[in-house]
């Protein structure tokens, strides 16, 4: 089989032992190595219209984006997956997010940019002023790609849902956040749809867009652990890392094109 044929069907990226803890609880895995790499996989199989299909997960060995990157890279060029689905937990931050979003609630990407990304500058000379400190914001995004968004609203509308979706851009940063006013600063005043916030997320959907061909399909799924505040905490992080993988599980198994 050619290099450039898909290897793999599904291919399942997270970050922290809580969500990996997760992923792992919705099939029979088994380790996996490909030569020439140190890091350990785990793949599965499951059903369905009568057919079997392939699923790679790697969880990465550390958290932000670089490793995201780097982590996403190899599943492309060890297992080269039809999808690659970041799951996992998030912070929601919806303006609204004191009425309309709550914990576990499942948050999808359309688009994901990275606002951390600007030049220090005199507040004098900024757009965003922290004290005697001023930022200038330059940030980048990147897409998900049209063609799977309908497929996407199907599992989001099915009566088989269980879960609360919000659909609409992730942030991205390099950093944890804990403060209200930083969302409001660096976040609402660039973007102000923006529903969720995470430190990898950016990284696995650009590593995916900017592949050899064949191009794995790029899908972010993850659920609100805490909104970004000082009461953040993690008590609710199994249960954020439970219904993101939840969702994945019945958009791979319904409704993505698989064949």
């Amino acid at each position: 089989m050619s290099k450039r044929d898909y290897l793999t069907d599904i291919a399942i990226i997270c970050v922290t032992n809580t969500e990996f803890a997760a992923v792992t609880l919705f099939h029979k895995w088994q380790p996996v190595t490909i030569p020439g790499d140190e890091r350990i996989y785990d793949t599965a199989e499951f059903e369905r219209d009568g057919k079997t299909y392939k699923i790679v997960c790697a969880k990465q060995d550390k958290m932000g984006m670089t490793s995201a990157a780097v982590t996403t890279m190899k599943l492309i060029e060890g297992f080269r997956p039809r999808y690659v689905i970041m799951v996992g937990i998030a912070a929601g931050i919806a303006l609204d997010s004191g009425s309309s979003q709550m914990y576990g609630d499942v948050l999808v990407a359309d688009t994901v940019w990275d606002y951390s990304s600007g030049k220090y500058v005199s507040p004098d000379d900024a757009e965003i002023v922290f004290g005697d400190i001023g930022f200038l914001p330059r940030y980048t995004h990147e897409t998900i790609p049209d063609v799977i968004m309908p497929y996407i609203e199907k599992a989001i509308a099915s009566p088989e849902n269980e879960c609360h979706v919000h659909l609409g851009p992730m942030a991205c940063g390099t950093s944890v956040v804990a403060n209200r006013s930083l969302i409001e600063k660096r976040i609402h005043s660039q973007m102000d749809n923006t529903v969720g916030l995470d430190m990898e997320s950016y990284a696995v959907v650009y590593a995916c867009n900017q592949a050899t061909d064949p191009k794995p399909i790029p899908i972010i799924i993850k659920s609100i652990c805490d909104f970004a505040d000082s009461e953040k905490g993690d008590d609710y992080q199994r249960f954020a890392a439970y219904t993101s993988c939840e969702f994945a599980k019945l958009l791979y198994e319904k409704f993505l094109p698989l064949d």
